[in-house]
């Protein structure tokens, strides 16, 4: 994240992907605050746009970058979040967008993460459904259990649903 320009706060770009496999399970990743590795969260893959690239080409590195995942069907983009929270001594604000997507490649490698998310990611997990909405561990956006059961059940959203901004 670029540091924060003199007289205001940039919100940053990001893509995060909704990846099912063929057993419409969801990967999330565990992350935790480098300072404190007892405060930790699941949330999807994603991250910041870089130079001029589109948001689902965005999706498509981090996720390969992030998981190792390259085999992907990329689908609609699902919904719209802005979020703002603290995360190793700085304040993020971020304007997200969550793409759908479907890959039959389930096995993870993280070879590709960077310098911070070496130092705040864990691992990864395939996650189905009920086990999201019986989770009593911390998972960003707060509403995905929902949303994921909704998407499941409905399919996606005829266009992006505005998801409540999630200030922490």
């Amino acid at each position: 994240m670029s540091p924060e320009p003199a007289g205001g706060r940039r919100h940053r770009q990001v893509s995060r992907v909704i990846l099912l496999d063929p057993a419409d399970r969801i990967l999330l990743l565990h992350g935790f605050e480098p300072a404190d590795p007892s405060d930790d969260w699941w949330f999807t893959p994603g991250g910041g746009l870089e130079g001029t690239e589109t948001r689902a080409q965005a999706a498509l590195r981090e996720l390969a970058e992030e998981t190792g995942i390259t085999e992907v069907e990329l689908g609609p983009v699902l919904w719209h979040r802005f979020c703002s929270f603290p995360f190793d001594g700085r304040r993020w604000e971020q304007d997200e967008w969550y793409f759908l997507a479907r890959t039959s490649q389930t096995a993870t490698a993280m070879g590709g993460l960077t310098e911070l998310e070496r130092r705040s990611v864990t691992g990864a997990r395939w996650w189905t459904s009920e086990e999201l909405l019986a989770a009593r561990e911390t998972v960003y956006p707060t509403r995905l259990a929902e949303l994921l059961r909704t998407l499941l059940d409905e399919g996606p959203p005829g266009a992006p649903v505005v998801l409540a901004p999630e200030i922490v």
